[in-house]
């Protein structure tokens, strides 16, 4: 039987109500204890982290969680992380850069309504995370929420209310799980125990600038002082306002620029029109094609946390990593 450690962080399936609305305060322990069936599946321990509204997550708590991992990576076979569904891209996306190629799986879910609630969706997220994780065909950082199996940068919550909260953006679903049973779409790769690679750094220097008509040249020169890297969310395919100057002279001096679409499906391209092709071949200008803004924004704070040479930048930012690029 598989030993599991789940790592419990908050969210909504921790949470109870209180005077000014839901808050986290229910423990690990208890949640664990309100899923019949986990004991059948593995041995599982629990560490709780932290106790907090996915709305606080931030990436010094990425660091944390990427520590706790780590620190327990040989001892257990399988991670689920609870966390709340807000953030839990960004974290899935964040986790997937700080420790790659994890031939041990690690699983991050939540729920749309507190493990208390009478109609709750988390009974069931919890043990089919816990069953995923303790899967011998399981590997790398993924969201397991509703059935759906999900790589570590492809999720984005795409409904506030929906027991189906989270898509795969972009890319297939990883499996879906009725009941008790996985069924897998794609089949990945397995990675060798030997190719784990973990990091312990980021730069949150990182700004995602999303472009509305007169949105005016000077906001890059307003966050020169404060940015590293900007996500620059063009309109349609990569349509960019006449921002040459500016833009330019941002990469210019050393910083970076990712463009991506505000578009949600089927990426970005700048060679398709004028107004984006004039971007598309100067040097610390990168494509994000059919990234999510969520795993752009983890990817850049890990690059710029390893190096601030562009050429590295650029070579980082286009190898594919968890399926976070095609």
């Amino acid at each position: 039987m598989k030993n599991i450690l789940m790592i419990a962080t908050g969210g909504t399936i921790a949470s109870k109500e209180g005077d000014l609305g839901l808050t986290p305060a229910v423990t690990g322990e208890e949640l664990a204890a309100s899923v019949p069936g986990i004991k059948d599946i593995c041995h599982l321990e629990i560490l709780q982290l932290m106790n907090i509204d996915s709305t606080n997550m931030r990436p010094r708590q990425w660091l944390m969680i990427r520590d706790a991992i780590m620190e327990n990576y040989n001892n257990y076979d399988g991670f689920v992380v609870l966390h709340g569904t807000d953030t839990m891209a960004y974290t899935a996306a964040a986790l997937s850069y700080l420790i790659q190629d994890s031939v041990k799986p690690i699983v991050l879910t939540g729920s749309q309504k507190p493990m208390a609630n009478p109609y709750t969706d988390a009974k069931i997220n919890l043990f089919q995370s816990i069953l995923y994780a303790a899967d011998d065909l399981s590997c790398n950082v993924c969201i397991v929420f509703n059935g759906k199996v999900v790589a570590g940068t492809r999720g984005r919550k795409q409904r506030t209310r929906s027991f189906d909260a989270f898509d795969s953006m972009n890319f297939p679903e990883l499996a879906i799980i009725r009941d008790s049973r996985i069924i897998r779409y794609y089949t990945e790769e397995r990675p060798a125990p030997q190719d784990l690679k973990s990091y312990a750094s980021l730069n949150d220097r990182v700004f995602v600038l999303k472009l509305t008509p007169e949105v005016k040249a000077e906001i890059f020169d307003l966050l020169s002082g404060h940015y590293d890297a900007i996500i620059l969310e063009t309109f349609g395919i990569g349509g960019i306002p006449e921002y040459e100057k500016a833009i330019f002279s941002w990469v210019d001096s050393g910083k970076t620029i990712a463009v991506t679409t505000q578009v949600p499906e089927e990426g970005c391209d700048l060679g398709v029109y004028q107004v984006g092709k004039k971007f598309s071949n100067h040097k610390g200008i990168l494509q994000s094609d059919d990234m999510t803004t969520e795993s752009i924004v983890a990817k850049l704070m890990w690059i710029l946390g390893q190096t601030d040479k562009q050429d590295e930048i650029a070579r980082l930012f286009y190898r594919e990593i968890n399926h976070d690029r095609v």
